[in-house]
């Protein structure tokens, strides 16, 4: 069946039409779903020989491809065809991935729930009434639901591990530097990361294998490279887990997300793991740090888009009145709030009060992480304090952006940090976040994999998919 193949799976399969069942899965299920903002058809699909020739694979819409329209899932930008393929575009073609589309994203990736795209809100493939989460919405539903065998998205606060698990999916935000940005339509640079999303670890660890490394065209990139599948099945015995308590006080923690989560400590104890509880005290400051220094950097990347070198332009008697005009008509109000926020954050005024402080909560958090990493190998956490949430329910920014809550800290700091799906809360999945030390991303997944592997809640090590009902 190819909505529970994974690229392993691929790989063993006689080498049918996969680019045509997907196609015809994305046929049958996004008319309900919209996980897809541009499907392309099987003539314009580009397959190059490689290892992994003809499987089928979705890009997030805020990852530049050649010829094919980026959109960002924005106004501003919804007839933009841009002339370069991302690095991590270029990797994949040349491994021979098939890209059959580009998925919805909340404008800009600013958001989690993907319900603030300015075409359209992406269901959760679990139940239709709920959001996918977000910003990578569209890649997760996409993934979960089977139209692609994998997806990429972007992470610059959760936006790939909070959606994989309110999806039911695996999704790894890797350390900052270790894959290239280029391509990606910056939202907050110091923050941003491009990872995969996919249906086991195994296949997120084959995806990271083929896009990490230095690149020319992004000088945040490392010059590293990294085996990240030859100690994946080693297990974890011997491990130290640390356990924030932060995250038992935190007040908004569903009952049943806290149950699966010391479901899964139990789990990583009977592997052999040692978990123990420790304090990280600036942990608790993460998510205002975060909401300072992202609007900032967004402010100041945003200001591109004016109407005159490409994208969106409404002609009008001035220049000032042009500018205002393409962009207040451009930018949704949730990328206008952030817009706002960030350049009053950046201004003489208050740049000392908000922004510098915001950055040195941010140096003193990643000290607290170092610290704890000195004896531990790993956190764990839920990824999401609740399941995913109604369509709609959702208006008050705050809460909105407490979502984050346990995920905007491994950006901050800019370690690797994996959701990895363990049961259900409320008959909806629930994730469970294991972050790790810079460049130990072969480690996160290696306990990723032991997670996945021996999960009550898995079928021989096989996450359960959802049947879309259309």
């Amino acid at each position: 069946m190819f909505q529970k193949l994974t690229i392993e799976d691929c790989l063993e399969v006689e080498r049918r039409n996969l680019v045509k069942e997907s196609l015809s899965e994305i046929g049958r299920v996004d008319g309900v779903l919209k996980s897809f903002i541009t499907v392309l058809n099987e003539e314009q699909i580009e397959v190059n020989e490689g290892p992994f020739k003809a499987i089928p694979i979705a890009i997030k819409d805020n990852i530049v491809t050649k010829n094919i329209r980026t959109t960002c899932a924005s106004k501003i930008l919804e007839n933009y065809v841009p002339p370069y393929d991302a690095t991590v575009v270029r990797k994949l073609k040349k491994a021979g991935f098939a890209i059959v589309g580009k998925t919805n994203l909340d404008e800009f990736a600013m958001g989690s729930s993907t319900e603030r795209s300015a075409f359209f809100v992406t269901r959760n493939p679990w139940d239709l009434s709920r959001v996918p989460g977000g910003s990578s919405g569209g890649s997760a539903a996409a993934v979960a639901s089977g139209e692609v065998v994998a997806a990429l998205g972007s992470d610059t606060g959760g936006s790939v591990r909070q959606p994989a698990a309110f999806c039911g999916i695996v999704g790894f935000k890797p350390t900052y530097g270790l894959v290239s940005r280029y391509g990606l339509v910056a939202f907050a640079s110091s923050l941003d990361q491009i990872g995969p999303m996919t249906k086991s670890v195994r296949d997120a660890a084959i995806l990271m294998q083929i896009i990490h490394g230095k690149d020319e065209f992004d000088s945040t990139t490392v010059d590293v490279k990294m085996d990240f599948l030859s100690h994946i099945e080693q297990g974890i015995e011997g491990f130290r887990f640390a356990v924030p308590v932060e995250v038992y006080e935190y007040e908004g923690l569903d009952k049943e997300v806290a149950e699966r989560f010391e479901e899964c400590i139990k789990l990583v104890e009977k592997l052999g793991g040692k978990v123990e509880k420790v304090k990280i005290p600036t942990l608790k400051y993460a998510v205002a740090t975060y909401y300072v220094i992202a609007p900032a950097e967004a402010s100041s990347n945003l200001a591109r888009y004016d109407g005159v070198k490409y994208g969106l332009r409404i002609e009008k008697a001035g220049l000032k009145e042009t500018y205002s005009v393409t962009r207040t008509t451009g930018f949704g109000e949730e990328v206008r709030r952030r817009i706002m926020l960030g350049t009053f954050t950046l201004s003489a005024t208050y740049y000392e009060a908000y922004f510098n402080k915001a950055q040195k909560v941010r140096r003193l958090l990643a000290n607290d992480l170092n610290a704890v990493f000195d004896r531990f190998d790993a956190i764990l956490t839920p990824t999401s304090p609740i399941p995913a949430f109604k369509i709609g329910s959702i208006t008050d920014p705050l809460a909105y952006y407490l979502m984050d809550v346990f995920t905007t800290f491994a950006n901050l700091a800019g370690v690797p940090a994996l959701s990895v799906p363990f049961g259900f809360a409320q008959g909806l999945p629930v994730g469970i976040q294991v972050v790790g030390k810079r460049f130990e991303d072969p480690k996160v997944l290696r306990i990723g994999r032991s997670i996945e592997k021996f999960s009550p809640y898995n079928e021989n090590g096989r996450i359960p998919l959802p049947v879309v009902r259309t």
